[in-house]
């Protein structure tokens, strides 16, 4: 009985949320051996670097209600649903944290859940979904959904959930990163545990101690405990070495690229960077591009076309369908992702994106001061266009 006590409490303590070791099955091990999940992942600074970046981007960006007048759209901050989805969804997050929650959520699960806090049939406050979420069809299409949070089951329609999904589209979700990338992270996670025993063992074995004769045992626990011990670990690194009684030292030369551990890391940051469509440049793996120029400008202009973009119309779209009513959509209200924002940092596109639309007129001067908060001046709701290809003649008159 003492036996069995012993090995239960063992089993116990080996089941910790971050060492979840028989928590999870083995559909979760790559073929590597190693563990992949939400938190083994993230631990891989690409994974980190590439959700970061997305979660990060994304959260940041504006997200207004807007209506549709005839063919312009209209500021609807007066709309109940703006306030959620703009300053903060719920007691204890920002919009920022939302957001950020969610557009991780749904780069590594493919799938994002909010559930719905009415009062009557108005949504008051949108708390998100941390755990792992059941989804079902029933006959009749429509979707239920089912998980288990702080000791509290829920079983829920679809009219309490938000539900965002990932790439693939299905009805019940989208494709996990985790799922379809784990022999990639595998790979990732194999080499780093690797490498840091390698650095833990000193790098590599500096060199040999050889003998002429064999040893007894009492020469070789001098050798070992007095020696070794002596020399061993980084801090010892270039003591003198006193050998004698024909003793003599043999340097090893193990370069770590022989292993192709070295090459091995770096590829792993590739391989991530393409299930994510980040550009390596991006996460600060530049090896194989210049860190300046036209090159990496067009690779950062494919990331926000390419890339953010198909993740952002996945929210918006949701947030339509989901979030607004039949009314509201029928009024000409939508939710939208203000992308003028990823101009904020750079001026020069800025400021030649305002010339632009000035010169053709279609942007008026107020509208202009308005995006850079500025106070609106006399004239300035005006549509102007500068003329070209004047006669010369013409030049200076009047109309």
């Amino acid at each position: 009985m003492d036996l069995i006590n012993r090995i239960k409490s063992a089993v116990v303590r080996s089941l910790t949320i971050r060492e979840p070791n028989g928590w999870v099955s083995d559909a979760a091990r790559a073929d590597s051996g190693e563990l992949v999940t939400f938190e083994t992942a993230m631990a891989l600074s690409a994974v980190w670097a590439c959700v970061n970046l997305l979660s990060g981007t994304i959260s940041t960006l504006p997200l207004s209600v807007y209506k549709r007048d005839d063919d312009t759209r209209v500021d609807a901050s007066k709309h109940p649903l703006y306030s959620l989805l703009h300053d903060s969804p719920n007691f204890n997050q920002t919009a920022v944290d939302f957001w950020e929650l969610m557009a991780a959520s749904l780069e590594l699960k493919g799938n994002a859940f909010a559930r719905k806090v009415k009062t009557g049939n108005r949504i008051v406050a949108l708390e998100p979904i941390y755990v792992e979420v059941l989804v079902t069809k029933n006959i009749d299409g429509s979707l239920r959904y089912r998980w288990t949070e702080d000791g509290n089951s829920f079983d829920v329609s679809e009219a309490d959930v938000l539900h965002i999904r990932g790439f693939g589209g299905n009805a019940l979700g989208g494709f996990s990163t985790l799922h379809f990338a784990r022999n990639s992270f595998g790979i990732a996670r194999a080499v780093d545990k690797s490498a840091g025993s390698t650095f833990k063992n000193g790098m590599r074995p500096s060199g040999a101690l050889t003998f002429e004769k064999f040893l007894n045992e009492e020469q070789r626990k001098i050798v070992e405990e007095r020696l070794v011990k002596k020399f061993y670990g980084a801090v010892n690194s270039g003591r003198p070495l006193i050998l004698e009684g024909g003793t003599k030292w043999e340097p090893l030369t193990i370069n770590p690229e022989d292993a192709q551990m070295l090459e091995s890391r770096k590829f792993s940051v590739e391989e991530i960077c393409r299930f994510f469509g980040v550009p390596p440049h991006m996460v600060g793996h530049t090896e194989k591009n210049t860190s300046f120029g036209t090159g990496l400008e067009q690779q950062t202009l494919s990331f926000i076309k390419f890339t953010l973009r198909r993740r952002l119309k996945r929210i918006e779209q949701s947030i339509n369908k989901q979030l607004l009513t039949p009314a509201d959509r029928a009024a000409g209200f939508y939710v939208e992702f203000d992308l003028e924002e990823l101009l904020r940092g750079d001026s020069k596109a800025r400021a030649e994106y305002y010339e632009s639309g000035l010169r053709v007129g279609w942007f008026k001067l107020n509208e202009v001061r308005k995006k850079e908060k500025l106070p609106p001046v006399p004239g300035g709701d005006v549509v102007r266009i500068q003329m070209q290809n004047v006669p010369i003649t013409e030049a200076g008159n009047a109309d």
